[in-house]
């Protein structure tokens, strides 16, 4: 049992990738730029932050030719993400960056044999790489990725899938009401809560007064560490 602030008890955590274990979002927005630019397509940063953040790259994409008044057809869209993958692994090559406490926390709940699961909207060949370099690659029972799932946060599918395989490996030793997802933006927050999972939200993304609708909200998760 894992002893949370505010009362709260969970057993096991499903994890949020970017924006909580590491900080490739601005790795990601270059990444998009690049594959953008030639179609004469950009979004500044802060649309990035305010619109993407929450997207998977296949929503992304589609976003970001709709809202431009284009049409994008599914092997255009495929070739995208191939693409934009292809930068992005270019990109990690040089900085890799993990949040404060993250790498502790999750080493410290996988020595006490806790039931741990990542949940992302990234790809599972952006992920890998990183948990590598962050000798965090066994530490997770279930990784659940825009590959598994038809759609984005906030619809609560891979929220749903990532806990329904994490009990299965546990022999449906828990349940939806003492697991905790842990998060940056509201869509996550949105996809982790419909899916019926407690919720908290690190303020590394969005301020604290953009997250309120998790259970509860912290400012690192170094804080978690000893809980």
């Amino acid at each position: 049992m894992i002893n949370l602030p505010n009362g709260i008890h969970a057993e096991a955590v499903i994890f949020d990738f970017d924006g909580v274990i590491v900080d490739t979002e601005p790795l990601h927005y270059a990444a998009f730029q690049r594959a953008l630019e030639p179609l004469d397509l950009h979004f500044t940063w802060q649309e990035y932050v305010e619109t993407y953040i929450g997207f998977d790259d296949r929503d992304a994409f589609k976003h970001a030719f709709s809202s431009n008044g284009k049409t994008l057809s599914p092997e255009g869209l495929h070739s995208l993400i191939e693409q934009k993958a292809g930068y992005f692994q270019e990109i990690i090559r040089s900085e890799v960056t993990p949040y404060p406490g993250v790498v502790d926390l999750i080493s410290h709940l996988h020595t006490h044999k806790f039931p741990l699961a990542i949940c992302s909207g990234a790809l599972r060949s952006d992920i890998d790489p990183i948990l590598t370099m962050l000798g965090i690659s066994d530490c997770f029972d279930v990784i659940v990725t825009a590959d598994d799932v038809a759609v984005s946060k906030p619809d609560p599918e891979c929220y749903q899938l990532a806990f329904q395989r994490l009990q299965s490996a546990h022999n449906s030793s828990f349940s939806k009401d003492v697991t905790i997802a842990i998060e940056d933006t509201p869509a996550g927050i949105s996809s982790a809560k419909a899916a019926g999972l407690m919720v908290c939200a690190v303020t590394n993304s969005y301020p604290a007064e953009r997250l309120d609708q998790a259970t509860f909200v912290t400012d690192s998760l170094s804080h978690l560490i000893h809980l």
